[in-house]
Order: structure tokens, then sequence, then C-alpha cells
């Protein structure tokens, strides 16, 4: 296999990895908890800030706070987002609180993802108040080509790799395990010796 060139084709981890948060949550703390509408719009907006990839067709520079991994990589854009679902509460089945908290996750999860790349610039995590592209102190995450045709090569399967192996392992361990501890601990309540 050839050698790999991180170029600023690659910028993020895949759109669909971004999804294992909020599918983590749901195992490990069931429909009782967070119900299944609630679950699929935390899938939407832990995807959403990759919207912003629409700056490059506009010219907007990458680095700009308008840029990709700008403004919608934001803590305060995942408060917003989340403030917003709130007010949808009803409809997804559950209290306003909960809805806020699991949006606000799913939302920053993003961002928190993309800091951990090892490619393109950083997240700016605290917008408005720093416009500083962050890294996380490691970054093992192998940064996903943008377009079908630059995935759907040698690259493309080393990124899944690296997803699987970074991401997705990681969460669906956590998510059997919070699973398992939540069901041992109702049967010991429920059944008390």
């Amino acid at each position: 296999m050839s050698s790999i060139d991180l170029t600023a084709d690659f910028i993020m981890p895949t759109i669909m990895t971004h999804a294992a948060v909020p599918l983590t949550a749901g195992l490990a703390l069931g429909r009782h908890l967070l119900p299944p509408r609630l679950i699929l719009l935390g899938i939407v907006v832990a995807m959403l800030p990759d919207l912003d990839v629409v700056a490059f067709k506009l010219g907007i520079p990458y680095a700009h706070a308008l840029g990709h991994r700008g403004i919608t990589h934001s803590l305060t854009f995942a408060v917003l987002v989340a403030v917003l679902a709130g007010l949808a509460y009803k409809h997804l089945q559950t209290g306003f609180g909960r809805v806020v908290a699991f949006i606000f996750i799913c939302t920053a999860s993003h961002g928190v993802l993309d800091a951990f790349t090892t490619g393109g610039l950083g997240i700016a995590l605290f917008w408005p108040w720093s416009e500083e592209r962050l890294f996380a102190p490691y970054r093992m995450i192998r940064v996903s080509p943008i377009g079908l045709s630059r995935f759907l090569s040698d690259r493309g399967l080393i990124v899944l790799w690296s997803e699987l192996r970074w991401v997705w392992l990681p969460c669906l361990l956590l998510g059997l395990s919070i699973r398992y501890w939540r069901l041992n601990r109702t049967q010991r309540v429920a059944s008390p010796s």
C-alpha cells in the first residue's frame, strides 16, 4: 500500500461516524430514557455541523469563522441547536431538560471528534470568545476525504479502519458496559436478598 498524503481534502471523520455518540447513548440508556425520535434527532444534529462545507463552494476561506470547522463546530452552536430542539420536547416524547442535554451532547460531540483527527484545521470550539482552532492533545482518527470518489479509495478504507478502531469499537464497548451495569443494577433492586 502506498503512503498516505493527508492534505486539506481530509478534514473530518466520515459523516456516519458522528452518529456513534447518539447511538451509544441510545444503547446505554434505552428507549425509556431516550425515545427513538430523540435518538434520531441526535443523529441528525451530530452530523449537522458539517453543513459548513458549503463554505468551500461559497469561496469562504477554510480558516474563517464561517469556514469549515468554525462556528458550527463550537459549543455555542451546540447550545443554540439544543435549546431550539428543546422547544419540540413534547413531540420528542420526553422532557425539555432531557432534550436540551442530549442534543447539546450530540451536537458538541461533532467538534470534539473532529479535534481528534490527524489533519485539517483545528476546531473553533470556543467561538465567539476565541476563533483559535484547537486540536485534542492526541490525534489518532484519520481524517476523511470529502467527496465519494476520494472516499472510495485505499485512503477511504484506512479512514474507515481508523474510525472503527478509535470511535465505533470504544463506543460499542462503552454502550454495552453501561447497559449491562444498568440491567444488573435494576435486577438487584427488583430482587433484594
